[in-house]
This record gives C-alpha cells, structure tokens and sequence, in this order.
C-alpha cells in the first residue's frame, strides 16, 4: 500500500495503461470482433441467432450448420478448385518476381531503369483497374469457366518483384562475384547462391501471395458463372443467393472454413513474414 494510505496502482502504471495497452487491446477486439461473432453464429441454431434481445452464445455448440455446408453444396470442388488457383497462381507469380528481381539487380541490360520504373508504376495502379480489358481478352481467348481464365490476368506482382528486387540489393556483391569466377551461370548463381540467402524474403513474398490468391474474390467472381468452377469465396456468393438472409448460421458456418485455413497458415508463418518484409525494407 502506498505511504499516504490511497489504494490503487501507482500514477506511472495507469499512464503506461492507457497510453500503451489500452489502445492496443481496443484496435485488437475491432479487428477481432467480426471474426469471433462469425465464429460462434456458426455454432448457433437459427433461433438462437434471430433471438430479441442478443443471446451472445449458444445453449449448446450446434454442428448442423457445417453438415449442412458439406451436404447441400460440392464444397469439396470449391476447395479442390481454391487449392489448385493458389498453388499453380502463387507459385508462378513467385517464380516470375524471382526472375525479375534477379535479371534488374545483376544483368545489364537496355533500359533497365525504366523497367523497374514500370514496376513501380504497376505497384500504384489499383488492380479494379484493369478488370474491363482483362475480362475482354479472356472473353475473346474463349477462357471463361477455366483455370487458365483464372490465373493468368493475375500472375505478374509487382509488390513481389519489388520487395525481392530490394533484397537483392544487399547481398554482398563479392559472393556473387565468387560465383562467377567459379563458373556458375545466372541460372546456378540464382538458385545455388541468391536464393539460399534470400530465403525469408521469397518466403514473405510466397505467404503474401499464397493469403491475397486464396481470398481472391472479385476476378474469380466475374470471369466463373459454372459451380463446378467456383473457388472458395465466390462459392459463398452461392450459398447467400440460395440461402437469402433466412440461414445465416450455413453462410457463417461456409465462411469460417473458407478463413480458417489461411488463418492457421498465417498464425504458423507470420514470424518470417515480419523477418522478410523488414529484410527487404533495409535498403534503397
């Protein structure tokens, strides 16, 4: 107890309180609201959910919404379909920013800067952009309802190409010069040399696209009218359109296991998400 016999904590802790933890606790349950009340309408019954005043949780942990998920739609394709998008998209996009950064830091070439320039340009120009011309080309190519009419507008990251472009930048020219007198091609010097020191960076990179290609949304939603082709989040406009606003436990219980899977991957690796983004953020 203090000397002067008031109770409580001491002046500096309630400054620190409410000056640290305060609003990181308040930015924590804004971000995390949506989600946990996502969490536990999934569980409740529909009464439960539609009960005046609020029941905030359920009597019991209701499963049937789930079932119902799996039973009424081919939620199997939907993840069969998010999983190849992801795999084949993020990894050709990682490859193709690896390619890029590794050509603009140690090939000469013609108008390298204005390469990189474009890059840059490309990094500021929103993707909503481009939607029209794309859906036209892929219309006329006759890619409607496919893989390819998926991916390939989005393979091209300059968000990748730039992160890796600037780590690149600091690794110590003397151990690729090293290389090269050893005789090592740019082929074997990417993979053998660069790479290797640069693996927490191609890893951000790798995580950053795997998360923005399974949430894709708006591409996948415009270019696939076929369920049998529908990715994840396109399938939970489905299930809105079929289910109205009437069952809202089957449309929370779809759409916790569309998140929950890039929530575990992310919660796994974000540790080297951090370690990249600051790795390739040292240098100009």
């Amino acid at each position: 107890m203090p000397r002067d016999g008031k109770s409580g904590p001491p002046p500096e802790q309630v400054r620190r309180l409410l000056s640290g933890y305060l609003p990181l606790l308040l930015a924590v349950v804004v971000m995390m609201a949506p989600l946990i009340w996502m969490l536990i309408s999934s569980i409740k019954t529909r009464p439960e959910i539609f009960t005046v005043p609020l029941q905030w949780l359920p009597e019991q942990p209701y499963t049937g919404n789930y079932a119902e998920v799996v039973e009424r739609y081919p939620f199997g394709r939907f993840f069969l379909n998010s999983v190849i998008v992801t795999v084949v998209g993020a990894g050709v996009k990682v490859l193709l920013a690896m390619f890029t950064a590794y050509a603009l830091v140690f090939i000469r070439f013609p108008a390298k800067k204005l390469v990189f320039i474009l890059i840059i340009v490309a990094l500021m120009v929103p993707p909503q952009v481009v939607i029209v011309p794309n859906y036209t080309l892929i219309a006329d190519l006759g890619w409607q309802n496919t893989y390819l009419g998926i991916i390939v507008p989005g393979l091209g990251t300059a968000f990748g190409t730039f992160l890796l472009r600037q780590q690149f930048l600091t690794l110590p020219s003397a151990i690729v010069d090293a290389a090269t007198l050893d005789g090592a091609g740019h082929w074997r010097k990417l993979w053998r040399v660069v790479a290797p020191i640069s693996a927490p960076t191609i890893a951000t990179v790798a995580l950053v696209t795997i998360v923005s290609e399974w949430n894709e949304y708006l591409w996948p939603l415009i270019i696939v009218d076929r369920p049998e082709m529908m990715t994840l989040p396109v399938a939970l406009t489905l299930m809105q359109n079929a289910d109205g606003t009437n069952n809202w436990g089957v449309l929370m219980a779809g759409t916790a296991m569309v998140v929950l899977p890039v929530l575990i991957v992310f919660t796994l690796l974000q540790r080297h998400i951090v370690a990249g983004l600051t790795q390739g953020a040292t240098t100009g």
